[in-house]
């Protein structure tokens, strides 16, 4: 690799916000590196193929030694290392686990504490001490991101994931009927490259099509995080036809449900899914939702935060993610 090219390879990281509400005051993580003699949000670089979301809640795990669900995206870094290269930080605001997210924590394979050579000190600060801790000044960006959607009541948020099935096989090359036409290869791979997805949103309950290839795709993270998937026959591309109305009203009662969730359906349904989405969607968040066919490509995700009680939905913010099998 040439100079030039090297100096081009973007680092990328990513790491979380950590945060809640003690006695009214809201509070966030901070960690210690001796090292650099700095404070800063728990993060780090990317394994070797490893999925930034992934990397996000490891990376927590193991400077913090606390589990946690990932919430709303924050704003990210990018500055210049001293080599030349560009490095770009991923930010999301994150809570520790409690009980309703065991399953996806169980999901998650065990990670390995920080040396103190690494962090030294973790310390909950309130808001306006972390401020002044902070050593980098772009981190006070993410920071405030954070101050102001609690500030507005949006910052505690659940987690609807839209799941497009991964990859199956052609309908010409398979004679038995659409229910049961299955994965490919590539889609075996996609369905296990979703769990550590769905795990670091806390997805607690999973609501499939019933045909194979929807089933198969979730099949990995139910059995890893201990769930029973639900089947849901209005999300099939069958029953979509005879009367997409009722594939909406599956998806709006899921939107208005309490729990972080997980539905998986096929590509002809998505348009109703995302009729129904964009009419519970911030007028500034709109333009971030997937605007044509095909919406989602096999395996993809669409990360939807909603606040509000139960009956009372609002996304926040949406993200689109490709699993990295």
């Amino acid at each position: 690799m040439s100079t030039d090219t090297a100096a081009r390879t973007v680092v990328e990281a990513a790491g979380a916000l950590v945060w809640r509400v003690r006695q009214g005051r809201l509070q966030v993580l901070l960690v210690h590196r001796p090292r650099y003699k700095d404070w800063s949000w728990p993060k780090g670089k990317l394994e070797p193929g490893e999925h930034v979301i992934t990397a996000a809640v490891r990376e927590v795990e193991e400077e913090v030694g606390l589990e946690v669900v990932l919430g709303r995206p924050l704003p990210g870094l990018e500055y210049t290392l001293s080599d030349g290269r560009p490095k770009r930080v991923h930010y999301w605001a994150a809570q520790v686990a409690g009980r309703p997210d065991r399953p996806a924590v169980h999901a998650r394979p065990p990670a390995a504490r920080a040396s103190t050579d690494e962090i030294d000190e973790t310390r909950w600060m309130d808001v306006e001490e972390a401020e002044r801790r902070l050593s980098r000044e772009a981190d006070k960006d993410p920071l405030a991101a954070l101050v102001t959607a609690h500030a507005k009541g949006r910052l505690d948020t659940r987690a609807v994931v839209v799941v497009r099935h991964g990859r199956a096989r052609r309908r010409a090359t398979w004679d038995h009927g659409e229910a049961t036409r299955p994965l490919t290869d590539t889609g075996t791979r996609q369905a296990r490259a979703l769990v550590p997805l769905l795990s670091a949103f806390g997805v607690a309950q999973v609501v499939t099509s019933p045909w194979a290839r929807c089933r198969d795709t979730v099949a990995p993270y139910t059995t890893a995080a201990g769930l029973e998937p639900i089947d849901d026959e209005p999300l099939t591309e069958a029953r979509h036809e005879e009367g997409p109305e009722h594939a909406a009203a599956t998806v709006a009662e899921l939107l208005r449900t309490g729990t972080d969730l997980a539905l998986c359906t096929h590509r002809p349904v998505l348009p109703t899914v995302l009729d129904v989405i964009t009419q519970y969607t911030r007028a500034r968040v709109r333009p971030d939702l997937p605007e044509s066919d095909p919406f989602l490509k096999p395996g993809q995700i669409l990360v939807c935060h909603v606040t509000g009680a139960p009956g009372d939905p609002c996304v926040e913010a949406v993200e689109t993610h490709t699993p990295l099998p």
